[in-house]
């Protein structure tokens, strides 16, 4: 089955930047649609961002639209998002998951990863 496991998360200023990846295993990565989410205490787990398979087109919350940036690495297995300019309100564990079939993982569709705790001091 898919196992996902990101890693990157850390405490930063805001203004600062991270990156964070997210390897997957188990099954063909090129054809799993890919995605970031993220989920701050008290609050629903929220869409950050998502690439498709082959051509990989993108796709991204309003709140992040110009900051950070999903991208893929089909040989080497992995996910990115690097993330600039980071605000307190990015505060967050972030969840990477595969979206099987090539579609673009949802809140309720596709296989999560264990999450990285991301903290934005001001």
């Amino acid at each position: 089955q898919v196992q996902l496991v990101e890693s990157g998360g850390g405490s930063v200023q805001a203004g600062g930047s991270l990156r964070l990846s997210c390897v997957f295993s188990g099954r063909t990565f090129s054809s799993y649609a890919m995605g970031w989410f993220r989920q701050a205490p008290g609050t629903e787990r929220q869409f950050v961002a998502g690439i498709t398979t082959t051509i990989g087109s993108t796709f991204y919350a309003d709140s992040v639209k110009g900051r950070f940036t999903i991208s893929r690495d089909n040989a080497k297995n992995t996910v990115y998002l690097q993330m600039n300019s980071l605000e307190p309100d990015d505060t967050a564990v972030y969840y990477c998951k595969a979206g099987p079939f090539g579609r673009l993982p949802t809140l309720t569709y596709g296989v999560w990863g264990q999450g990285t705790q991301v903290t934005v001091s001001s």
